[in-house]
């Protein structure tokens, strides 16, 4: 089992330094939240709360993603980075492999390319990509990503993407993971049929068990059931060595762990000292016994 630390919305001065802790206290990944504006005005609701309640997400900092995981790859060597997720369809996928494939490079392969739909149409519109049909933008830039960051001449012919016989360099040495982030049926489809691995953004036991299910039934149907794939889960069980093993035991390669509850409105009053003790204690008394 691999482990990666969770800390966002914070003071971003912690960002460098935890990444530099959780490397030395032997996470395999730091995830790096991906926000771009907060609408003063929304009808939409936050996926993953009970309510749908955004407010927390007012005010609270987000450094834009690829800019914060090349400043913490420059000072650690070993942890890998992953966006949890980064919002693609909004973004142009040729900047998003240039970008990716770029940090790959600099890093030595250390990115792993979480990427999901944003629930906010506000995203969209400040990005001037219309909200319609976006699940079929998602799929084609994850196309023009992965045939981009993967050296040579590559080419598309889509709906909303065409290019030219083109490339890219310098690429990295090895393909980028992408993996696909969400819980409907769209996105479970899309992570079997084209990502490297699946993003869980949290729940019950019995809710990411029938998750669980249904990507492996849609994994069998596309026929990708064979090929590698990596599976993070947020879970309640990744606190203790015995509920790590029952997650293994359930195909979850990775766990998404944090310390404090992100969900509440104002600014985190958690010290960095605090920070550290709470990830240094956690790989003492559980990534030891259970990691790799």
């Amino acid at each position: 089992m691999r482990f990666t630390y969770a800390e966002a919305m914070t003071d971003p001065s912690y960002h460098l330094p935890l990444a530099r802790a959780a490397e030395a206290a032997g996470y395999a990944s730091v995830s790096v939240a991906d926000s771009l504006v907060y609408p003063e005005e929304s009808e939409a609701g936050y996926p993953y709360t009970a309510d749908g309640d955004r407010a927390f997400l007012e005010d609270k900092s987000f450094v834009e993603t690829f800019v914060l995981i090349a400043a913490m790859g420059a000072v650690t060597s070993t942890i890998r980075f992953t966006p949890f997720v980064l919002k693609l369809p909004v973004r142009p996928p040729v900047l998003v492999a240039k970008q990716a494939g770029s940090i790959a490079f600099l890093t030595g392969g250390r990115l792993s390319l979480g990427v999901g739909l944003s629930p906010w149409p506000e995203d969209f519109a400040a990005m001037g990509v219309p909200w319609a049909r976006r699940g079929r933008r998602m799929d084609e830039a994850i196309e023009v990503v992965r045939g981009l960051t993967g050296g040579g001449y590559f080419e598309y012919h889509g709906e909303f993407y065409d290019l030219p016989p083109v490339k890219m360099s310098p690429v990295p040495a090895e393909p980028i993971p992408i993996l696909v982030g969400g819980h409907s049926e769209g996105a479970l489809r899309r992570a079997a049929r084209l990502g490297d691995g699946w993003m869980h953004g949290g729940g019950d036991a019995a809710e990411l068990d029938a998750l669980l299910a249904r990507l492996a039934a849609l994994r069998a149907e596309y026929g990708t059931a064979d090929r590698p794939f990596e599976i993070h889960a947020i879970s309640a069980d990744a606190y203790t060595a015995d509920g790590v093993r029952r997650l293994a035991d359930k195909g979850v390669t990775d766990l998404v762990v944090g310390f404090r509850n992100p969900y509440v409105k104002g600014p985190d009053t958690e010290p960095l000292s605090r920070k550290i003790e709470h990830l240094e204690r956690f790989a003492e008394s559980v990534i030891a016994k259970t990691g790799p």
